[in-house]
């Protein structure tokens, strides 16, 4: 079992840059491959990032690519999602995710364990 808690949303304006932050529970951190996801109000959750178990291999969903680097230290059980020059449509709850294998996921049904998220607002 895998517990995950994600930290560092908040109200940023256009252009900025922010910094997300998703702790692990357990001693098994370093096998799961782990994603970022978003939801808007009234959207789908969708992807925007993965970083396989070891951290050598990354994913991006089109939208972020070039602004948004995921990356993981795994002596700290953390995943970290550095989001730069951030737009409106950025707005969004963002989910931690750990799966199950150490490869990358980019599909929502391909994880096993879910933060509950942290909010992010970028103004205009």
């Amino acid at each position: 079992q895998v517990q995950l808690v994600e930290s560092g949303g908040k109200l940023v304006q256009a252009g900025g840059s922010l910094r997300l932050s998703c702790v692990a529970s357990g001693r098994t951190f370093s096998s799961y491959g782990m994603g970022w996801f978003r939801q808007a109000p009234g959207k789908e959750r969708e992807f925007v990032a993965t970083i396989d178990a070891g951290g050598t291999y990354t994913s991006y969903a089109d939208s972020v690519k070039g602004r948004f680097t995921v990356s993981r230290d795994n002596a700290k059980n953390t995943v970290s999602l550095q989001m730069n020059s951030l737009k409106p449509e950025d707005t969004a709850a963002y989910y931690c995710a750990a799966a199950n294998t150490r490869a990358l996921i980019t599909t929502i049904h391909g994880y096993d364990y879910w933060g509950r998220g942290t909010q992010v607002t970028v103004s205009s």
